[in-house]
């Protein structure tokens, strides 16, 4: 089994403006959660569902406008399906804008990539849209 999610996003804006809606909880609460979110390595932080429930985070890595990576831990009383897995963002610059990459790694369970992988979906085509109007 695929134990990852892999994406690729290309938006016109610049890898400056993408990272600031990777970054800033007011921007991240837009298209994905909201969160207490810093990019400081090793800052511990969650991401609130809309039903209330969290996905604990730790952040691994940060290289300003380049790479962004997080450890994501589902809320295991609720889902009762409990992971830790990673997220892994990184922003190249492209003539016209940036290429958007995610990798989302460490899935055990079949239904746990699929559901993670329809909601980035989701969710990165919702950043797209936000990222749209800022032009």
């Amino acid at each position: 089994m695929q134990r990852e999610i892999k994406h690729t996003f290309y938006f016109t804006q610049t890898p400056e403006e993408v990272w600031e809606y990777l970054t800033n909880p007011e921007l991240m609460a837009q298209w994905l959660m909201p969160s207490d979110f810093k990019p400081i390595v090793g800052h511990h932080f969650r991401f609130t569902n809309p039903n209330n429930s969290f996905v604990v985070c730790e952040v691994l890595e940060v290289k300003p406008f380049t790479n962004l990576a997080y450890v994501w831990k589902n809320d295991w009383l609720v889902t009762q399906t409990p992971y830790t897995s990673k997220v892994s963002w990184t922003l190249t610059p492209i003539e016209g804008g940036t290429e958007l990459s995610l990798v989302h790694s460490g899935f055990e369970l079949f239904k746990d990539l699929t559901a993670h992988n329809s909601g980035w979906m989701f969710l990165c085509n919702k950043l797209g849209q936000l990222l749209k109007a800022t032009k």
